[in-house]
């Protein structure tokens, strides 16, 4: 659901080409905007999100990231307000309820983590593999339960159909009611907003969902459901190899191109079930 408070998209005059003519028209844009987060008043990290469910956003992004083990970790997240007294739209403030000792060690080995991403895909599967959790083996979905969320994801984009221009993430249950989906430009923090929604209602781990993203099947969207302990992960569109290898080695359920009826299951297809 959109946040009133926020505007999500903008107003832009363009030039539309086609069949050899032009004409003025109107486009509708997905805001982009930076969002600075603090951790007890010192700044943390900037990024670059659609305005809306901010809150939700850095809760997910604190867990998946493993700066947070848990909600009640998270004593507060609150607007930075300006000389006025005014709330900043583009400022939050983190209380943890974390041993400063402890948050020390988080942060020391989070960063650790990041800088050795990319050298290989061994050193970064290895490096998460401490903040897995196994998703439930008796998660099982049907066949054609899984076949239809690609539509259901389409049809739950309002911000999509107005830019064109944004990703999705959605968690669904089991028998394949949808229980939430967050839009953002970037496609990990529409994941991040999702797993905030679930961490916030107490459903974290997710060990009887599925979650289905609008875009490519990424590791970093892996990384983040495998910490949420999601059994099945779908997409519309490919997963890479390096996400594959991480799906196999944390026993989720990769599923890729979801759409028109079909779909390609690359690992742990036995909780697919034919029906």
């Amino acid at each position: 659901m959109e946040d009133p408070h926020f505007k999500r998209t903008r107003a832009r005059d363009a030039r539309r080409w086609e069949r050899g003519d032009s004409t003025e028209r109107k486009e509708t844009l997905a805001v982009e905007e930076p969002l600075e987060i603090r951790l007890g008043g010192r700044r943390f990290t900037l990024t670059m999100r659609t305005p809306g469910n901010d809150e939700e956003l850095v809760a997910g992004f604190l867990f998946a990231e493993g700066f947070i083990e848990n909600a009640a970790e998270i004593d507060e997240i609150r607007r930075v307000r300006d000389g006025d007294g005014k709330p900043e739209d583009n400022i939050v403030d983190v209380i943890l309820r974390v041993p400063v000792d402890s948050l020390r060690e988080r942060l020391r080995r989070n960063f650790a983590m990041t800088s050795s991403c990319g050298l290989c895909g061994k050193t970064s599967i290895e490096s998460i593999a401490r903040r897995i959790r196994p998703p439930a083996d008796a998660a099982s979905i049907a066949a054609s339960t899984l076949a239809g969320f690609g539509r259901s994801l389409a049809d739950e984009q309002p911000l999509f159909a107005r830019t064109g221009g944004v990703h999705a993430a959605a968690i669904f249950d089991l028998a394949g009611q949808m229980m939430a989906i967050r839009e953002d430009v970037g496609r990990h923090n529409a994941m991040d907003k999702a797993i905030g929604w679930a961490l916030e209602r107490d459903l974290v781990p997710l060990r009887d969902a599925v979650v289905v993203v609008s875009g490519r099947l990424s590791f970093e969207i892996v990384q983040k459901a495998a910490v949420a302990a999601v059994p099945i992960v779908a997409a519309v569109s490919a997963p890479s190899s390096l996400a594959v290898e991480l799906a196999e080695e944390a026993g989720t359920t990769l599923v890729g191109f979801v759409r028109d009826g079909s779909f390609n299951i690359y690992t742990h297809p036995q909780r697919i079930l034919p029906r």
